[in-house]
Parts: structure tokens; sequence; C-alpha cells
């Protein structure tokens, strides 16, 4: 049986198995079949995480993780867990090839999944001209046009900030009633660099190489092309929580609750972090921080005995 098995290997699970086997627990990380590394494996330039004054691209930076990880002892197998048992003494994780792991503890990290357009250039863009996180890829579009699609908070929020480095931001949404705040609404419209293009349906997205422009189709039934160099999807993220859902507790947001600043779950031995717990930040940054307090917890919880 193993003293720790983390499932997930995005910033957070990668920082947890860093600690884990730093400290001798000789983690097993269940790295995904086909998604190891997490979000930042399909990013290009992160310029904002700390350590990187010239930038690093998202694969590196995640293949730098799993190196150290593995320096320190850290196991990989990259498996899908296919079905969990938390509630009890023993932990049991039954991977896609059958097998089944035992482990005093786990740590879940298997992070959260941006919602998608499912237009057909969606995903050959991501990278080259379509992002998800206008924190992580703003200051690219500095004196050029954007569009942002979404009609909540979220969406408000990256057309505000895209404008620190944006001439024009495109607010794209399907009706013109938002399910954003007052508040986040009235500030975007304030703003004169956001220009708000409502009853409108992305209906795809144009660009051979990199993003050039946005059809919309509009309520009447008519089409409009937006000249853009940048396309931002703020539809909102689900939490990967199917694996657990029935097991541990979960918040309103959707997302595994923890006990305060803490990774502890509602049961005894099984510690989350990363997007996983978090609705708002959303930064590998904190992820990796996150995934450093679940390692300390589960430490201590092994060292402890507690059961």
């Amino acid at each position: 049986m193993r003293d720790l098995v983390i499932i997930g290997s995005g910033p957070a699970g990668y920082t947890a198995a860093i600690y884990a086997a730093r400290a001798d627990l000789k983690p097993l990380v269940i790295a995904s079949s086909v998604e190891m590394g997490g979000d930042l494996m399909k990013t290009t330039d992160v310029d904002n995480f700390p350590g990187f004054p010239d930038g690093v691209m998202g694969p590196d930076l995640m293949m730098s993780m799993q190196a150290q990880a593995e320096r320190f002892g850290a196991e990989l197998v990259f498996d899908d867990a296919t079905v969990v048992e938390l509630d009890g003494v023993v932990k049991k994780i039954t991977l896609g090839s059958g097998e089944v792991i035992e482990s005093k503890a786990v740590i879940l990290s298997m992070g959260s999944q941006y919602r998608h357009l499912g237009l057909d250039d969606e995903k050959r863009l991501s990278g080259f001209g379509v992002s998800w996180c206008a924190t992580c890829d703003g200051a690219f579009f500095r004196n050029r046009t954007v569009a942002v699609v979404g009609g909540g908070d979220s969406a408000m929020e990256e057309a505000t900030f895209l404008t620190k480095f944006a001439d024009t931001v495109y607010l794209v949404h399907r009706s013109d009633q938002f399910r954003a705040s007052p508040a986040m609404l009235a500030r975007a419209k304030a703003d004169p660099k956001i220009q708000f293009v409502t009853n409108a349906a992305v209906a795809g997205i144009i660009g051979a190489d990199t993003v050039t422009g946005l059809s919309l189709t509009m309520a009447d039934g008519s089409s409009k092309t937006l000249d853009i160099d940048g396309l931002f999807i703020a539809i909102g993220s689900d939490p990967r929580t199917s694996l657990v859902a029935n097991q541990v507790t979960l918040t309103d947001t959707g997302n595994v609750a923890v006990d305060g600043r803490s990774s502890q779950t509602n049961l005894a031995g099984v510690f989350a972090a990363g997007d996983l717990i978090d609705p708002t930040y959303r930064q590998a940054i904190i992820a990796a921080g996150s995934g450093a307090v679940a390692a300390m917890d589960a430490q201590h919880f092994i060292e402890s005995g507690a059961q």
C-alpha cells in the first residue's frame, strides 16, 4: 500500500508531488493518459510565472515541474483514474488499465475545464489568438483589437482587464440581458474602449494561422464580421469533479469544499488542491501554492497515523 496518490498533473499536482517526494512519501502521480500537465500544456508563452523573466512556454514549464518531481522520487503513471473509493482508511483507485491502487492518503488535483463554444476552429487556433485567460495572454494584444464572448461577471472582468492593453475590446453576447452583477456591467459600459455587441451568436472564428476575425449571426438573422486580432472566451468553467462528486462535499460553485485555508476535504486522508477548489483566481502560481499546502497536509496526516 502506498502512502500517497496524487490524481492530476497540472501545477497543483506536480507541486504536491515535489513537496511529497521531498518528504519521502514516494507519491504516485496519476498523470492522465491524454491530458498530462493540465491546461498549460496547451499554452504558448507564460509571462507571469515567477522565476522566468523572459517568459516560458507552457509545456516547458510543466515538463520542468514533472522532471523536478521525478528527481525527488515521485512516480508517474500515464493513465486515468476511472473509479475511486475514498470513504475508508484504505483509499482505492482503479485505473483505466484495471489496476487497483491502495493508499493511505489521496490528493485530488484534477483541475477545471474552460467551457468552449464548440466551433471547428476553436481548438485549432487555441494559443494563436484564441484564449480563455486575459490575465495570462492579455499583454500579447497591446494596441490591438480583441473580442470577449460572454455575459457574466467573468466576461466583464476579462473585457475590463483587456482595456489595459488593447485599443478596442468588443464584448459579444447572445442576448441583450446580462448575468453580470449591476456593478460589473456598469463598469464595463462606462469604459470607452469596450464596445458591446449584443443579440449576436458566434458563428465562426476566422483565420488561417492566427485569429483575424469573428463571424456573428445576429438575432434578426443577418450576419456580421468583426475584424479582431484575438478572441477571449469567457462563458465559464467547470471543475473536474465527476470522479468524486458522490463522495466529497462540493461548494455552491461545484468546487470541492475544503476546511478553511487547508486542503482537507470532508473525508479523512483526502485532500484537494488547485482549480478543483478555486472558482475565483484560477492561476498556475496559485494552483502550485495550493498543491504545496495539500502535500504538507497529507504529510502531517500520514505521519500522525490519523485514520
